[in-house]
């Protein structure tokens, strides 16, 4: 047995002390303070401490302005104490136990040494005060790092249920979702502090006493061995909650055929896990006893034990039944565990919702079939938004600091004509000001202006898109409102801008002069006070905030203009669709933002790696659920949350955290629910697990017999994602829109199936998934591509336009499904080499493997059916009166009106240099745009 040392006092200090002078020590000097002086070091330091803090400061009352100016005080307070309670609380308790285990390991040093050491004469407040500040800086950076944990902690004590249990150990969804985060976070926790509080006190231990232990062969001083086996017994302790905890997160194990625990899991993992659960208790008794039997040898042992029945159980003994009991009989082993899969899959996806259409499909589009779908056919889209925003961008930026970020898709209904329409916000790009000073950046130049809209469907006969809303001011060609067209909170805005100062605002270019404005709105934060001008000023690191003359009482600032970023900073657990849409909405500009409550902790839910426009990177989640529907006022930056799924336990609970910020979606106004959608990202992942998960039987699952893809577009094309179109669905149903995606089997190009998501009315939120007969050919959009290019005339006008130097940009291929057929459509757009305005060129329509092609829709699916179609008129809609409609936010002007004549001129005259050089490429461009500005001359001279 081995023996432990008790240094004797005799050798430390001579004859118990008595009547003997102490042996001299090494001397170590160290700085005291005059103590007049330490008031002042005091004073010092404060003044540092609060100048280091003061931005913190600064930062903190700026969000509470800006919380506060959106009516969401409640909100910031909620976020922000559960923050410093958990700062506090992990705080206290790190440093309780740093400190406790600190100072016995000083003490017992202090104890330990010998006469001579060059440590015995330190004072002994300096090593309390090094135990102190070690301790706390320990506990403090503990502290911080908890904080990001807040909104864990509100979801664990406001959780709901889920109403579903787990099929292994019968616990509500909700446990893995709230309680199991919580419980491993609180294990985590306590381990790593008892695990750096065992490293500090050995490191403080070895640095002090390891000589002297040297000295004495390896014997260890009873009192350090006491209090490193009872961290050690400690650490044990937790390790086996963490085994207890681990049996749960085995429904999360990859190692199966399916996601899930598997039947290894399940009969070797979970016992594994429960024996070493209860060896660990034991083994932490044991260190205990360990220290009576004043041997380190018995506790080595039993932590050498404790090892090796780890790696048996948790290594070789799950290999071993992996591949000797699962391996040879994979299939029946693993059934139950794959219909637990299956099943989890479908509810954490919002799969079970699925109806699924057996259909009976027509080899081709006939005529008839044609004439009963002519909604769908009023609408086929012939612009990509790909195209179509380099025309916005030439045709209609104007100037150019403005800037068009993207073309959304919505639907509108014009006195009875339901048409769906393209969108672009007209932004302001501060980066292509010419002129870039502070006052243009912040104060003179401040909002975007209007927007262009078009219908999907109509082209010039240029080949330019006919526009229903454009110019400046905005001409509008619809019976719609639009009141304010000022676009100050948007995609674009990442900058924060000063309103109703002494300067009026740029509002809109007129000719050679602008237009100016006063801002009106309630959006901003007041900055009428010398103070927090101050602040804003420490915020941005700006003096010019401090020093500008601009400002009056009444100033505001406005900041967070970014949409998503402002979502962001109301609801940053929500995670948003990367893709926000403008609505012309009571003659305002409101921007809609779908946003969804995730999870990764769906026990046997199948994990997907997904993108966002909040968030940077991709993720895994394995539940997703739409739930929430968010407005922004385009004017005044207004932001609502309004629920859309109010059977989501997720965002039930998040309304219990936070009741102020949600509105139910009957709240939400009756023409704004109008434009609500089906949103793309996660139909893209519904779709995209529905390309596995759709086989329902464990053995085709298994077998993966009928996995389906998606087409993933040639080059020169995009991927053919999703797309919004108006269709007919059902047969009691007239035309709806609706968000529809193929789908082809794997390694095979023909169709087999295509899905819905219905985005209108009491239909909203449905999921249709039309399937084909696995025998009866349907050409896919890859097989009508092919045919395409092998069409003979179609792919010598290709080869043509290739050689004199036009680009030909190829559309995305449209799947239309016309009652129990499908019609293929895919326009192609011809830009020259030197230009960036592409024109329609082109449509080609496909059905039943025939492939024809026309500069017009209607021409082209007379050739196709060989009998001219009916198509309902393509005209602007009208009032009711029959009159076109056609408006301007603001009276005509003859400075518009000039500065088209201009551009006209301009273009005619490098029409004419480009005749006398020969370049005929060049020449026609030039007057296809004078033809386009005459076109848009003639609207606004109307």
């Amino acid at each position: 047995m081995t023996k432990f040392y008790k240094f004797p006092e005799e050798k430390w200090f001579g004859n118990n002390g008595e009547n003997e002078e102490p042996t001299s020590r090494r001397e170590i000097k160290f700085p005291v303070f005059p103590k007049g002086k330490k008031f002042l070091w005091i004073l010092v330091a404060c003044v540092v401490l609060v100048f280091l803090a003061f931005p913190s400061l600064a930062n903190f009352y700026i969000d509470y302005l800006w919380f506060d100016a959106q009516n969401q005080t409640a909100v910031f307070w909620t976020m922000l104490i559960p923050k410093w309670i958990l700062f506090g609380v992990a705080t206290l308790l790190s440093f309780v136990l740093l400190f406790f285990n600190f100072r016995i390991a000083r003490h017992n040093t202090l104890k330990l040494l010998p006469p001579d050491s060059p440590f015995g004469n330190i004072p002994q407040k300096l090593t309390s005060t090094a135990v102190l500040i070690g301790a706390g800086a320990f506990a403090l950076i503990n502290g911080a790092s908890t904080q990001k944990h807040w909104d864990m902690i509100l979801r664990f004590l406001n959780s709901a249920p889920f109403g579903n249990i787990d099929p292994i150990f019968g616990k509500d969804i909700s446990f893995y979702i709230y309680r199991l985060p919580f419980w491993s976070f609180a294990q985590e926790w306590g381990l790593g502090i008892l695990i750096l509080s065992l490293i500090g006190s050995a490191a403080l231990y070895a640095f002090v006493i390891a000589p002297l232990v040297a000295e004495h062969r390896g014997a260890v001083p009873k009192a350090v061995f006491k209090h490193l086996s009872l961290l050690v017994a400690a650490i044990a302790l937790l390790w086996a909650v963490g085994f207890w905890l681990d049996r749960f997160n085995l429904l999360y194990s990859p190692r199966g055929v399916a996601f899930g625990a598997s039947y290894t899991d399940i009969h070797a993992d979970l016992l594994a896990l429960n024996l070493m659960t209860g060896l660990t208790l034991l083994v932490s008794v044991l260190l205990i006893v360990g220290i009576y039997k004043s041997t380190w040898k018995f506790s080595a042992i039993t932590l050498g034990f404790l090892v090796l029945a780890s790696v048996i159980l948790r290594g070789i003994y799950p290999g071993i039944i992996q591949k000797y009991v699962v391996e040879p009989n994979e299939f029946d082993k693993e059934r139950p565990y794959i219909e637990h899969n299956i099943e989890a899959t479908l509810q954490a996806y919002d799969l079970k919702k699925v109806k699924t259409v057996s259909m009976l499909p027509e080899s081709e589009v006939t005529w008839e079939k044609l004439e009963m779908n002519k909604g769908t056919m009023q609408n086929v889209r012939l612009w990509d938004s790909r195209p179509l925003l380099r025309s916005f961008k030439q045709l209609q930026e104007i100037r150019s600091y403005y800037d068009f970020i993207d073309v959304d898709i919505d639907r509108y209904r014009f006195n009875g004509q339901y048409r769906q329409v393209m969108i672009a916000a007209r932004e302001l790009d501060l980066k292509r000001l010419q002129n870039p000073t502070w006052v243009n950046q912040h104060v003179e130049f401040t909002h975007g202006y209007g927007l262009v809209m078009n219908p999907v469907n109509e082209v010039s006969s240029s080949g330019l898109p006919i526009l229903w809303i454009e110019n400046l001011p905005p001409r509008i060609h619809i019976p719609v409102e639009l009141e304010r067209p000022q676009i100050y909170y948007g995609e674009k805005p990442d900058s924060y801008v000063f309103v109703n100062t002494t300067e009026k605002e740029f509002d809109y270019p007129m000719g050679n002069s602008n237009a100016r404005t006063t801002y009106e709105g309630t959006g901003g934060v007041s900055i009428g006070s010398f103070f927090r001008r101050m602040l804003f000023a420490m915020k941005y690191g700006d003096s010019k905030i401090l020093f500008t003359t601009f400002f009056t009482p009444e100033s505001r600032i406005l900041l967070y203009r970014n949409v998503q970023q402002r979502l962001h900073r109301l609801a940053p657990f929500l995670l948003y669709d990367s893709d926000p849409y403008l609505v012309i909405h009571n003659g305002r500009l409101v921007w809609i933002q779908d946003a969804y409550t995730i999870s990764d902790r769906y026990p046997y839910s199948e994990p997907i790696s997904v993108s966002a426009g909040s968030r940077k990177g991709y993720f895994r989640i394995n539940y997703i659920r739409n739930s929430v529907k968010a407005t922004v006022d385009a004017y005044d930056g207004t932001v609502q949350f309004f629920i859309a799924d109010k059977a989501d336990p997720l965002i039930q609970t998040w309304d219990k955290i936070f009741p102020s910020l949600f509105k139910p979606m009957e709240e939400m106004s009756p023409n704004l629910r109008e434009h609500i959608r089906y949103p793309k990202d996660i139909f893209s992942v519904q779709s995209e697990i529905l390309k596995t998960y759709h086989m329902l039987d464990p053995n085709t699952f298994y077998n993966k017999e009928d996995v389906w893809q998606t087409y993933r577009g040639s080059e020169g094309t995009e991927q053919l994602a999703a797309h919004y179109m108006i269709m007919k669905l059902e047969d009691t149903h007239p035309a709806e829109f609706a968000l529809i995606t193929p789908f082809m089997p794997i390694g095979r190009d023909n169709m087999i199936a295509w899905m819905a998501g219905r985005c209108d009315g009491d239909s909203y939120g449905e999921v249709l998934v039309y399937t084909f007969p696995k025998q009866k050919l349907i050409y896919g959009p890859a097989q009508v591509e092919a045919l395409t290019n092998q069409h003979p005339e179609i792919s010598a006008q290709l080869s043509l336009w290739s050689q004199r130097g036009s680009d030909v940009i190829k559309g995305n291929i449209m799947v239309i499904p016309i009652e129990d057929a499908v019609l293929y459509v895919q326009p192609l757009y011809l830009k020259a080499e030197n230009s960036d305005l592409p024109e329609l060129k082109r449509v080609i329509v496909s059905t039943g493997g025939r492939v024809v092609w026309d500069e017009r829709l209607d021409n082209a699916l007379e050739k196709l059916l060989g009998k001219p179609t009916t198509l309902p008129s393509l005209r602007v809609p009208t009032t009711p009166e029959g009159e076109k409609e056609e408006k301007s936010v603001i009276p005509s002007y003859d400075g518009n009106i000039k500065e088209l004549v201009q551009q006209a001129q301009d273009a005619w005259s490098k029409a004419q240099e480009a005749l006398r050089e020969g370049n005929w490429n060049q020449y026609g461009e030039m007057m296809q745009r004078v033809e386009s500005i005459l076109q848009h001359l003639g609207n606004v001279t109307q």
